[in-house]
């Protein structure tokens, strides 16, 4: 009898949290649908306006439809991302807008990768040539929000605020303790002295190669921030390394008597001067970034025939279907394929920020840019990553375009294959007993591999290798021996990279939307995003009945960077090109 109760009960509280899960959920829809109705409505913007732009949101390349993404049960306002080129596209448009008089910068941090925000930096010093003035104010200053903030033509710090300025740094978890710890090894065959991406896996520390690699992109990254402050500021490039070397703007007394910041004001006082700028009695209106964006404005003529693809490759790549965050070869090669096949669309524009991945995924979009290429324009936009793999997809294009600080290069193959044998044994206490039809059938996680097994698999990535540095030759018009010498699995910044000839142009995504338009002949024309997104009801449905992702999983808010590696190691397909480290700068 007592175990009936006991079984009662636990089905009576099992059933009444699904019912409070159920409950949360619909709440949450409910109001994330009526707010996405709101955001849909066209903005009117009054005249004397002032964009505020803030970039606190997290922006990414191509922002998701679906109002119950990020959804979770700790969360029920999720945040929504900003697809970083409607922040392009509307900087673009307040140039022009005689209603906004100028832009208002609060961007104590910047939510969006090194590339992308210097991509919205030089976008803003374009904007300064219309005429227009930008002020920028803030409580506290992180080191990529006053680089961004530093092109103002008024730079102004609360009075008890707080700078950043102390350099940059990479640092880099390895994991070989806890696979030691858990009984699991990690066999590795590589080409490349560079390739590290192996190494948290079986080292503790960078090897001699690896920090001389990340001793160089960090050194070029910080010359280029530390310069272009220094260039806006009327400051040497030496006398800003000295200030960060010693620590020196710790307090906001000392940022004014050193030229970072022009005043020490409060917010009242801001707006008083923002005030000021639109003339005397005039009210202060602001208008935010997001609202912003759907704002019209008076467009001249017809709308073009022509077209320009974008087509969105971001994150790991992987074979099969993809999605906005993740490289499928399918998806991109059947974007890519569908952009070719369109008589309307007379250019295409790769847009790659992607750290690698698989290397039959990529060669399977390879071939595909290949087969573009023959029949129109193709140029390359690199992101903040186009490594390893995503160095692979672009190697064919016309043009490659990347930005100064774009992460680029990786070109190695590794391929790395867990032994679980002992971990099951003796951490599970689970054995395995095995019976073969021929020698090598049991090849795999389930036992370690022989010497005869470790060499055939080396001859596959020396022959992937090979593929690899024969289509770079090919589309950069260089002989091997000049590619493997860069090779080698090396990163290198988009300034080093053209350079080595790896790069054509140094530039963002419009530069790159320009470059295909004269590689047209284009003078007229409108783009197009590919992938085409899936519908917002669509993607729910797959996601609520387990058709793409664990969406109660999700909800319930499983999800950490920390084990995506250990996933990795786990799951992913065995032969990688795949950029060596997660590079992460504040």
């Amino acid at each position: 009898m007592k175990s009936f109760f006991k079984n009662v009960l636990s089905t009576i509280v099992g059933v009444v949290l699904s019912v409070v899960v159920v409950v949360l959920l619909f709440i949450g829809i409910i109001s994330i649908a009526i707010s996405t109705l709101d955001s849909d409505k066209e903005t009117k913007v009054k005249a004397n306006s002032i964009l505020k732009i803030t970039l606190s949101k997290p922006i990414v390349e191509r922002a998701s439809d679906n109002p119950f993404e990020n959804l979770s049960i700790t969360n029920m306002d999720p945040e929504t991302e900003i697809e970083f080129k409607s922040i392009l596209d509307n900087i673009e448009k307040a140039k022009t807008d005689d209603r906004i008089k100028g832009i208002y910068l609060n961007v104590p941090w910047v939510n969006a990768g090194l590339s992308q925000t210097e991509e919205i930096r030089n976008k803003l010093l374009d904007f300064k040539k219309s005429g227009k003035f930008i002020i920028s104010y803030a409580e506290y200053y992180s080191q990529m929000g006053y680089y961004l903030s530093s092109v103002a033509d008024e730079l102004y710090l609360n009075p008890e605020g707080i700078f950043e300025l102390k350099g940059f740094s990479a640092q880099i978890m390895f994991y070989k303790g806890l696979l030691e710890k858990l009984d699991i090894e990690a066999q590795v065959i590589r080409h490349g002295k560079f390739k590290s991406a192996i190494e948290p896996f079986i080292l503790d520390k960078m090897s001699k190669e690896n920090r001389e690699q990340i001793s160089l992109l960090l050194t070029t990254i910080s010359d280029n921030i530390l310069d272009s402050i220094a260039s806006q500021r009327g400051l040497t490039l030496s006398r800003v390394e000295e200030l960060a070397d010693n620590l020196e703007l710790n307090t906001a007394q000392k940022c004014f008597e050193h030229h970072f910041v022009d005043a020490l004001i409060y917010q009242d006082e801001l707006e008083e001067k923002l005030k000021s700028k639109l003339g005397e009695e005039a009210k202060l209106q602001l208008i935010s970034l997001t609202k912003y964006n759907n704002a019209k404005v008076e467009k001249q003529g017809k709308i073009s025939r022509d077209k320009i693809a974008i087509i969105y490759a971001t994150g790991e790549i992987n074979s099969g279907k993809g999605d906005l965050k993740s490289i499928g070869s399918v998806t991109t090669a059947k974007a890519i394929k569908e952009a070719r096949e369109d008589e309307r669309i007379k250019a295409i524009v790769l847009r790659v920020n992607s750290p690698g991945g698989s290397a039959l995924a990529s060669d399977v979009i390879w071939r595909e840019t290949i087969l573009a290429k023959a029949e129109k324009p193709l140029v390359i936009s690199m992101g903040d990553l186009a490594a390893s793999g995503g160095y692979y997809i672009a190697c064919a294009a016309d043009t490659i375009v990347a930005n100064p600080t774009t992460i680029t290069g990786s070109i190695g193959v590794f391929g790395l294959i867990p032994n679980l044998q002992h971990f099951y044994k003796n951490k599970l206490g689970i054995t395995i007993d095995t019976v073969n039809t021929h020698k090598h059938a049991d090849m795999g996680v389930n036992r370690a591999l022989t010497a005869f097994e470790k060499e055939k698999i080396h001859e596959i990535i020396e022959d992937i290798y090979d593929t690899f540095i024969e289509h770079v030759a090919e589309g950069r018009n260089m002989s091997t021996a000049a590619v493997d010498d860069i090779a080698q699995g090396r990163v290198w910044t988009g300034y080093d990279a053209k350079r080595l000839g790896l790069v054509d142009v140094l530039g963002g995504l419009e530069t790159a939307i320009d470059i295909a338009a004269h590689l047209a002949k284009l003078d007229d024309y409108r783009i197009v995003s590919l992938p085409k997104k899936e519908a917002p009801l669509e993607i729910f449905i797959k996601e609520i009945t387990g058709g793409e992702t664990n969406y109660i999983a999700k909800f319930l808010g499983v999800n950490s960077k920390y084990i995506k590696p250990i996933e990795s190691l786990l799951k992913g397909e065995k032969i990688q090109t795949r950029m060596p480290f997660i590079l992460e700068i504040n």
